[in-house]
């Protein structure tokens, strides 16, 4: 009876809502104080990045600028998809309405879809810089870029809008009032949608790293050759740094493929959540990697710590 007298519903009067997660005080405010943490990080460094790209024009290359798209696609998830989806994890009523159950669907998994975008774009770019030095310059202008980040976020804008409206659809069932409730439809759809839009280009991004790791490393062997010209160890000293920049981009890519292939896994092929840590875990991994990707420049990219510090000490007009 003392159990049963604990049980709390969204609606006092109506125990067929939701039941309310029975956490201490104590538990419920550090996780929102931990998510909100995330949140705060998440999108103070994009902003740094983006500042840092926009502002300095020495740094507006054809890869900066897909930094800086990638950059922006994190900054929605630091502002938006992360609150959002601290709310749904931690809270069982959902009270901001249907409209927005499906806004928080459709920008999560469109946030997905655009990182995958740019990660795309990102390894052809290193492809094209490390294996083809010479034409790199000439194939992979500003415009071209602009116009390929372009037309990636509008096919990914309109292609998660066309799943949302045709495929997806939002229930509050009967014995659970106030709940999100999505159901994705049919499963071969589901599973043509993780074809398109996950297995097809991370198998994209593999293949061409494992090519510029092979033509990195026969570049690296010709400069411990004697038969190598001097015009030979020209090019390759001029490699290095686009070996460099083809190394820091594969640990973003690397990251992104930790962060998201377990939830997506659960997401696909387990579609009951076990109600656990790990799951809680697994569910917001993918978010961390919009806080890891600005570390990750900061550590490997001396650009970005130079420009940073400039824009903390406000010293912005004086460069």
């Amino acid at each position: 009876m003392e159990k049963h007298e604990d049980v709390q519903y969204c609606f006092q009067d109506r125990n067929s809502s939701c039941r309310k997660a029975l956490l201490s005080t104590s538990i419920y405010i550090t996780l929102y104080i931990f998510f909100s943490l995330i949140s705060a990080f998440t999108a103070f460094l994009n902003v740094l990045v983006i500042i840092s790209i926009s502002h300095f024009k020495q740094l507006q290359t054809p890869t900066n600028l897909l930094i800086l798209s990638l950059a922006v696609s994190d900054l929605l998830v630091g502002l938006i998809v992360i609150p959002v989806v601290t709310v749904a994890i931690m809270e069982p009523c959902w009270g901001f309405g249907e409209f927005f159950c499906v806004f928080q669907f459709y920008i999560s998994c469109l946030c997905t879809s655009l990182s995958l975008g740019n990660l795309v774009l990102i390894s052809i770019d290193r492809y094209v810089a490390v294996c083809d030095p010479l034409l790199y310059h000439s194939k992979i202008t500003i415009t071209r870029m602009m116009c390929c980040i372009s037309i990636t976020w509008c096919c990914c804008i309109m292609y998660r809008a066309a799943i949302i409206k045709n495929v997806v659809n939002v229930q509050v069932p009967s014995r659970c009032l106030k709940e999100c409730f999505i159901v994705e439809g049919l499963i071969w759809v589901n599973i043509i949608d993780l074809v398109f839009t996950m297995v097809v280009p991370c198998s994209i991004i593999i293949t061409l790293y494992m090519k510029i790791f092979v033509v990195a490393r026969s570049q690296a062997r010709k400069v411990f050759s004697k038969e190598a010209s001097v015009s030979g160890v020209k090019t390759v000293q001029a490699n290095k740094s686009e070996r460099k920049a083809a190394k820091t981009l594969s640990i973003v890519v690397f990251n992104y493929l930790i962060c998201w292939i377990p939830s997506l896994f659960i997401l696909f092929f387990v579609h009951i959540f076990i109600d656990n840590l790990l799951s809680l875990f697994i569910s917001f991994l993918p978010l961390v990697n919009s806080l890891i990707n600005p570390i990750i420049y900061a550590f490997f990219y001396p650009w970005f710590k130079v420009t940073a510090k400039h824009i903390l000490t406000l010293k912005l007009r004086r460069s």
